[in-house]
């Protein structure tokens, strides 16, 4: 509506407040422009409406990973909306003997197409492609800081003669096997947690921040720890353990 109404049209992406300034500049002329700026203005308050629901959303995402006791958001380029996805998708990781087999499952593993004594390797599209774009999107959150070991991890396929697509998609098995290890970690962690019994103190000790996308995160490792607004208590990484069952106990 903004296209029609404003001379140029405007940016492809555009915030409420930018389209509000927008709009209040606008001076209808005939009734047709008059009916059109009514309808932006109504649009205008659905997206601030919609802003306001993503942002109530973001934060209950963000508190149940947190609860979880994740560390997946440890890896550069994870943040609650992608670890949310992968711990939806994957639920038990125990299930993947293996990382290549993790791969496999989330499509970030080649395809072999050879022909006689060629050996081609092409685009899987098999797989859980929630948990692929989850990690196409961390790939790209990589590649956009230049500074990060995904960046230079990418370059280096680059000057090895490979092309975009194919070090995007070595980037992207990098990460998947560093999700891989962060996935078995928890799994230790909690298990480790379960055996201590109800005397145990499990928590969270991780600093990991929210967007888990921070320049000073490493990629294929632990994250150094992030700043004091930490969505994430300070405590002891972990998963409480569950109480005791009334139906096991013994009478005597």
């Amino acid at each position: 509506m903004l296209c029609d109404l404003v001379p140029g049209g405007t940016s492809k992406q555009i915030s409420a407040a930018q389209a509000a300034r927008i709009l209040g500049q606008v001076t209808p002329s005939g009734a047709v422009e008059l009916a059109r700026a009514e309808l932006a203005a109504e649009f205008l308050e659905d997206m601030r409406r919609l802003d306001a629901q993503l942002g109530g959303t973001r934060k209950k995402l963000a508190a149940a990973v947190r609860s979880s006791g994740t560390t997946l958001t440890e890896v550069f380029g994870v943040g609650p909306v992608i670890a949310g996805t992968i711990i939806g998708d994957i639920a038990d990781v125990s299930r993947f003997p293996g990382r290549d087999h993790f791969a496999a499952c989330n499509g970030t593993a080649p395809v072999e197409v050879s022909s006689g004594n060629r050996k081609i390797r092409r685009l899987s599209l098999r797989g859980n492609r929630r948990i692929n774009h989850a990690i196409h999107m961390a790939a790209i959150t990589q590649l956009s800081h230049k500074h990060s070991e995904g960046r230079a991890y990418y370059e280096k396929k680059l000057a090895e003669g490979k092309t975009h697509k194919e070090a995007l998609r070595s980037l992207k098995r990098k990460i998947s096997d560093a999700i891989y290890a962060r996935l078995q970690a928890d799994a230790r962690q909690a298990a480790a947690a379960q055996a201590k019994g109800p005397g145990g103190h499990p928590g969270n000790d991780s600093a990991s921040s929210a967007a888990g996308s921070h320049p000073a995160r490493q990629l294929f490792g632990q994250a150094t720890p992030g700043p004091g607004t930490s969505l994430r208590p300070s405590t002891t990484t972990g998963t409480p353990p569950k109480p005791e069952s009334k139906k096991t106990r013994t009478t005597t």
